[in-house]
């Protein structure tokens, strides 16, 4: 009799679902006493969640959008301890990232064949014809693991030829979401801050036009991916307000998007652009305008 209450005890256990595991402690060398480090904001509700309860949220989701700060160390290892987190409660369908080009997913491929074969990566500049202008050392443990798991790691940019064909010929934006005027009346603004005021007002619309196509491609390629799909992208491209959301919403997928946005603890993330906003330790401040100004 013992030995059957056993048995059914660890069988019990065995059906129960994990708690998720803690996650990763703070890289990032600044913000470490801030009051809002570690925690989780539903802006909607004003709820503080756990981390358990967050991935509860995602993994309900078809599509999952995460936002991230390139340069945070702790943003990458937040994604990782995402990704396996929600793979560990349904079977994962797609990852996607803004990093990768199309002209890349073939390279991807065949590492990826590679990589669930046991062999090693080798030189991913070589292997995947990886970007300089994304830090290996930031996402090479995400893109490592990805490429050993059973779903598929697909690119969410645009080429870069294709990136030159919309700045010179913009192409018509279909859909009243992403075509508001005071949607893009802020993307404009943010383009102007973002470059320090140096760009000639004439190469504005140009660059408005590569920004919303971008967004638009990551829209049609999250649509077009396996889900459950999880897309990987800078914050202001998830922002439910100005960005990849809305081009879903035009393309007729309006629910079933869920956003996360890390960001760094001290910063201000606008009302209504996320889902959910993470709070982590922040990277020193840098003056990119005095950089550009040189």
């Amino acid at each position: 009799m013992r030995m059957l209450l056993l048995c059914a005890l660890v069988l019990l256990a065995a059906c129960q679902s994990r708690g998720v595991l803690p996650p990763p402690a703070p890289i990032a060398p600044e913000g470490r006493d801030h009051p809002r480090l570690g925690r989780i904001l539903d802006p909607a509700s004003g709820e503080w969640l756990t981390p358990e309860q967050l991935v509860e949220r995602l993994a309900q989701a078809p599509r999952v959008l995460v936002g991230e700060q390139h340069d945070n160390p702790d943003h990458h290892a937040l994604q990782l301890w995402l990704l396996r987190e929600l793979a560990a409660r349904r079977a994962q369908g797609s990852v996607l990232l803004e990093m990768l080009n199309p002209d890349q997913q073939a390279r991807i491929e065949q590492a990826q064949g590679h990589a669930r074969a046991g062999e090693q990566l080798g030189d991913p500049f070589v292997a995947l014809a990886w970007q300089t202008s994304w830090a290996w050392s930031l996402y090479g443990p995400l893109v490592s693991h990805a490429l050993r798991q059973p779903y598929p790691l697909l690119a969410a940019n645009l080429d870069r030829g294709e990136l030159m064909q919309v700045y010179r010929q913009r192409p018509a934006l279909s859909g009243a979401a992403s075509s508001a005027p005071a949607v893009q009346a802020a993307l404009l603004a943010d383009i102007r801050e973002s470059h320090c005021g140096l760009l000639p007002d004439s190469q504005l619309p140009a660059m408005l036009a590569v920004q919303q196509q971008r967004d638009r491609r990551m829209a049609e390629r999250l649509l077009a991916a396996p889900q459950p799909a999880l897309l990987l992208a800078g914050a202001f491209h998830v922002r439910r307000d100005l960005g990849v959301p809305l081009h879903l919403a035009d393309l007729g997928a309006a629910q079933g998007n869920a956003v996360l946005i890390l960001a760094e603890a001290g910063t201000t993330v606008e009302p209504g652009s996320a889902d959910y906003v993470w709070y982590t330790a922040a990277m020193p401040a840098q003056d990119h305008c005095a950089q550009l100004r040189r």
